[in-house]
């Protein structure tokens, strides 16, 4: 055999080798601050088409990064869609009804896939959240929601703010001068977190502590979650106060606070920032292989759909190059799981299903 025919017949068995190994994932950017921002109750196609009454968050913030349109909500109503963000639980009948009674999961037993067993909406100490896992490892986290604790009767409290263990939820509805939802608060229902009433009530504070915390990296936390109140965030057609809500509201708050959050020293050097829906208004579809889990047969509620709806997304990030569109889809779970990954953290609940798919290089695109 000549030298030539061997090398060829070598390279040819080197190519059929190189075919059946899986291509390399895209290195995991390094993102150590990662913003996240929730809004209420909107289908994509109302948010972001054409005729979305929020043409700063459809118009100029998909421009600026990545706009994900087929992001999902995981369920209905808004509780599950949240507790899903930090936890990677799947719904319970309670958390769907938005949990009017603040009520243990009960009997509250380990089930498949790192899910809990039991109806209610308060998860036992053992049942480990995103925030957690951040501490666990040295690293840092803090809830900042509008309105928490302008009136601490109501609220229960002025950070950290939760109806005592068995009571109603007074802030199911707004007032004129709290629009804090408790249900809108994804940390205080779980043990894990409420039990340290000191810590929970340094992390677990109000929206007024974001501004200083921007000022420096040292001060703003790893992950900052971010909530708007029940005007702000959408949910309230006309707010509480007598003022507009409805999109244009919500429109309002990100044009004060993504310019606060992108100036931020941290956010410039290495941030991640999610502007998303917890669930769709008309739609109760799903993605991802979505499971319903053990304690409900249809996570959309009512509707009796797989899940929350299709709502859309916008990421901004150093990382991801201005006018970016990906065709993947993702939901709450996947947010979870990629908030993990960037961490260097394992996946909890249904952010460790096999196959979901975290923000790749579709989305890192710088």
């Amino acid at each position: 055999m000549s030298t030539l025919r061997a090398r060829r017949i070598a390279l040819t068995m080197l190519v059929a080798v190189l075919a059946l190994v899986p291509a390399a994932r895209a290195a995991t950017p390094p993102v150590r601050h990662v913003f996240v921002i929730v809004l209420e109750n909107e289908d994509e196609s109302s948010a972001f088409g054409p005729s979305s009454s929020a043409p700063y968050l459809a118009q100029t913030l998909t421009k600026a990064g990545a706009f994900v349109p087929g992001y999902f909500g995981i369920g209905h109503n808004s509780l599950d869609d949240y507790l899903a963000m930090v936890s990677g639980q799947s719904p319970t009948l309670v958390t769907q009804a938005d949990c009017p009674l603040f009520v243990d999961v009960l009997p509250g037993l380990p089930a498949a896939d790192g899910q809990v067993l039991g109806q209610g909406c308060v998860y036992p100490a053992r049942v480990q959240t995103v925030a957690g896992q951040l501490v666990a490892k040295g690293l840092s986290w803090k809830g900042y929601m509008e309105d928490m604790g302008n009136d601490p009767g109501r609220d229960n409290g002025t950070a950290c703010a939760h109806p005592p263990l068995g009571a109603p939820d007074t802030t199911q509805q707004a007032s004129a001068s709290d629009q804090y939802a408790t249900r809108h608060n994804p940390f205080v229902y779980f043990h894990s977190i409420i039990d340290d009433t000191k810590q929970c009530a340094a992390r677990d504070v109000s929206l007024d502590a974001l501004a200083g915390d921007l000022a420096s990296a040292k001060r703003t936390p790893n992950l900052a979650f971010v909530t708007p109140d029940l005007c702000h965030d959408g949910h309230d057609a006309t707010c509480a106060d007598g003022g507009p809500g409805g999109m244009p509201a919500a429109d309002a708050f990100l044009r004060e606070w993504v310019p606060k959050i992108t100036a931020s020293p941290a956010f410039r050097r290495d941030g991640l920032l999610a502007i998303l829906f917890d669930e769709a208004d008309s739609d109760s579809s799903a993605c991802c292989g979505e499971v319903a889990g053990p304690n409900t047969l249809a996570p959309g509620g009512t509707s009796g759909g797989p899940g929350g709806g299709r709502t859309g997304a916008v990421l901004l990030s150093p990382f991801i190059r201005p006018g970016t569109t990906t065709a993947q889809q993702y939901n709450h779970y996947s947010l979870l799981r990629s908030i993990e990954d960037l961490f260097g953290l394992s996946h909890l609940g249904y952010a460790a299903a096999p196959g979901l798919r975290p923000f790749g290089d579709d989305v890192f695109t710088r």
